[in-house]
């Protein structure tokens, strides 16, 4: 049974944190643990646009290396492909003796770009929500779950300030799922490719030509394949799989249940571990930060044959419509 925390002991955080970056999860981090009573400074790079922005907000702003200099914690928030290079000459040179490292993605800690000298807790807490929800939820009162581990603990109490800073930015307020660097890694990684990101892009897409190149219209494929997904994906995450068969009609379920195994069989499962077992063996990673190096050639090309194509056309088109007449609002009973 997995290890929830619930809560923990914001006043262990009593000397600066140094929030590096002030990104989608940056923004979200720094204005919660303010908002927690927490000292903060957000360090950005010289020049960077979102300086003014941390400026409005009320935020001590100043470079990474000032920012990380006399910090108690600094935690990491800047991409994962610029990490390595932001840390090696910002941060690791104003690093004081025993700063705490604090990730929010175990990426460069797990496959070894990022390696912090001993002295240095070096901990992780990833709210499991972009940083717009969990900045808006905290607003509210409430929170986003989230994950929290250990790579190297020096001060032998780096779980509780993990768990401090974990419920200043909101986090402890729902739960914090005790894990590793590793398993939240790989598993992130697993997510994004084969069902979140990738899984779920290329089945729409598939089915959306499927239907095109049949004869049926752009505008009725794209309204089945890809506008009652959010529908269908609601109902799940408020209820799971029984609530949205239950929601659905009983033609929907029984498609369901017979033909969803057909498109997502074996083979499909097959590609899975293979994708996984390139996860873990640090293939996929040195394959992307090679790529970065190189100026990121493959990654360009990728998004430029894959911009555009009937499908977005269509659904520009059919959102710009719902704007102006309220079209695209879908109905449970629509479903089946």
């Amino acid at each position: 049974m997995a290890t929830i925390h619930r809560g923990g002991n914001v006043d262990l955080l009593s000397g600066k944190v140094a929030v590096i970056g002030y990104g989608s999860q940056g923004h979200a981090h720094a204005l919660n643990l303010r908002d927690s009573g927490i000292e903060v400074e957000v360090g950005v790079r010289a020049g960077s646009p979102s300086a003014d922005a941390a400026e409005d907000a009320g935020l001590a702003v100043s470079t990474v290396g000032d920012a990380t200099r006399g910090a108690q914690v600094v935690a990491v928030l800047v991409p994962d492909h610029v990490q390595k290079g932001v840390y090696e000459q910002e941060i690791a040179p104003n690093l004081e003796p025993d700063s705490a490292l604090l990730f929010a993605h175990g990426l460069n800690i797990h496959f070894g770009r990022i390696v912090p000298a001993a002295g240095h807790d070096v901990v992780m807490v990833a709210p499991k929500a972009p940083g717009h929800r969990v900045r808006e939820l905290y607003e509210s009162g409430a929170g986003t779950p989230g994950l929290v581990a250990v790579h190297q603990d020096s001060s032998g109490g780096a779980l509780e300030l993990a768990l401090a800073y974990g419920t200043a930015i909101g986090c402890g307020r729902v739960g914090l799922l005790e894990t590793t660097f590793a398993e939240e890694t790989e598993s992130d990684l697993f997510g994004e490719q084969a069902v979140l990101c990738g899984g779920v892009t290329s089945l729409i897409k598939a089915g959306f030509e499927t239907l095109v190149e049949a004869g049926y219209q752009p505008e009725i494929a794209y309204y089945e394949c890809l506008n009652e997904l959010k529908l269908i994906v609601d109902l799940i995450y408020e209820g799971g799989f029984e609530y949205m068969r239950y929601s659905i009609s009983d033609v929907a379920e029984y498609g369901d249940l017979t033909r969803g195994p057909r498109v997502v069989d074996e083979r499909v499962k097959e590609t899975m571990r293979t994708l996984l077992d390139e996860i873990r063996s640090g293939a996929f990673a040195r394959e992307l930060f090679a790529d970065d190096e190189a100026g990121r050639p493959k990654f360009e090309e990728l998004r430029r044959k894959n911009a555009g194509g009937q499908l977005e056309q269509v659904g520009s088109e059919l959102r710009a419509l719902a704007g102006k007449e309220g079209l695209l609002g879908a109905d449970v009973h629509g479903v089946g």
